[in-house]
């Protein structure tokens, strides 16, 4: 299954790929991306994408991501 096949955890619409975030992983210390998944419902999510079998995480800023 893809990300852009994967349902909304809160609202079950589905979601699209919204890009690649830069950040600093606090458990390697390593730079890393992060895949940004959105729903219509204006739910953001994300996950590592280096660890694409990761869980959906919500994104702590969605503001930037609208």
């Amino acid at each position: 299954m893809t990300d852009d096949a994967l349902a909304c955890p809160e609202c079950s619409q589905p979601m699209k790929s919204g890009g690649v975030v830069l950040v600093k992983r606090e458990d390697d210390g390593w730079r890393t991306c992060r895949r940004l998944l959105r729903c219509a419902g204006l739910h953001v999510w994300w996950r590592w994408a280096d660890r694409p079998e990761g869980p959906l995480e919500t994104c702590p800023m969605p503001e930037l991501f609208r």
